[in-house]
């Protein structure tokens, strides 16, 4: 996603989103040095912070004009990042936004335990904000997140899962987190039902789309501009659409070649090959097309709401994570 690009979006909250760096930085201040210590580290890597920026940018669009979004969106970007701290352990990563993980350099056990300091102080902030319908909203989303996560554990290795199955597991690990965070923002403004249904849809959508575009990128990025290794998920034995469609619809060689490489952890596959059978069985192209229909989704849902610069943003966003390339 171009930088440029990305910065006209932020510019529509970019006062709130600099008090949002701020409360970061005071919320991640610790008595023991080393949860401090990872929890900046992991936190500050970068990253496109999308998820604490649908926050702000509902919450504005609904018409709210308190101070709660702004530890709302730190809340959901402490959820988010205590997530990916234990993502890494479970999924063995050693790199992540371009960087060593915090697992890779401080070891594993450091990471799940400074993942439970950050998923216990966004569970204290929420509670400082005590908006009940916000704490269900944000208690439900980390319950179903996990079972996503759970879920795909059991799936590893197996090449015959399902689009359904798939589908399933990217609302539950990945869009459901972006829901929540359009809901939750739009939550504290008091705003008409259907506004808040359209921006929690709005919110699952592009959390499905930005989801199919990673898993496009799998096969088709780059590991310096994507900040991890291209390929991760199939070495890690995760099947992803553009491997379930290559597995339907490739020749016999290309269907066995895929088969082989997801249930055999001890093998080195044959990437180029992969790639090869996944972009002439349609994988990519029918991939990228459905993050294009839950593009035009999140797009309709948009017509609900009235018009304002945080309305536009909302609308830049979502077609621009589909058209990244990182």
């Amino acid at each position: 996603m171009p930088l440029s690009m990305f910065t006209l979006i932020f510019d529509a909250v970019k006062d709130d989103f600099d008090a949002v760096d701020q409360l970061i930085s005071q919320s991640l201040s610790s008595e023991i040095p080393l949860v401090e210590e990872i929890s900046s580290y992991i936190v500050k890597a970068g990253g496109k912070r999308l998820r604490p920026l649908l926050v702000l940018l509902a919450a504005r669009a609904s018409g709210y004009s308190g101070a709660d979004h702004i530890k709302l969106a730190v809340i959901i970007e402490f959820l988010h990042t205590a997530m990916l701290l234990h993502d890494d352990v479970v999924d063995n990563s050693g790199l992540r936004r371009g960087r060593a993980t915090a697992n890779a350099t401080w070891g594993n056990a450091a990471s799940v335990l400074v993942g439970d300091f950050l998923h216990s102080r966004a569970f204290e902030m929420m509670v400082e904000i005590g908006n009940l319908e916000v704490m269900g909203l944000l208690s439900k989303a980390t319950n179903g997140i996990a079972e996503g996560e759970v879920q795909q554990l059991t799936y590893l290795r197996n090449p015959d899962i399902s689009e359904a199955m798939y589908f399933d597991v990217i609302y539950r690990k990945t869009a459901l987190l972006f829901e929540v965070a359009a809901h939750s923002g739009v939550a504290l403004s008091g705003a008409d039902t259907h506004v808040k249904i359209a921006l929690q849809t709005y919110g699952k959508e592009l959390g499905m789309a930005f989801q199919l575009m990673d898993d496009v990128l799998d096969y088709e990025g780059k590991t310096g501009e994507l900040g991890k290794n291209v390929g991760d998920d199939l070495a890690e034995g995760k099947v992803t659409l553009p491997l379930i469609i290559a597995l339907a619809s490739g020749s016999r060689d290309q269907q066995a070649l895929i088969r082989s490489a997801i249930t055999d952890a001890e093998a080195e596959p044959d990437f180029e090959a992969i790639i090869e059978a996944v972009r002439l069985s349609g994988g990519i192209d029918r991939t990228i097309g459905q993050a294009q229909q839950h593009r035009d989704l999140a797009l309709d849902q948009l017509n609900m709401i009235d018009g304002s610069p945080f309305k536009t943003a909302l609308s830049q966003l979502i077609c621009l994570s589909v058209d990244r390339q990182t």
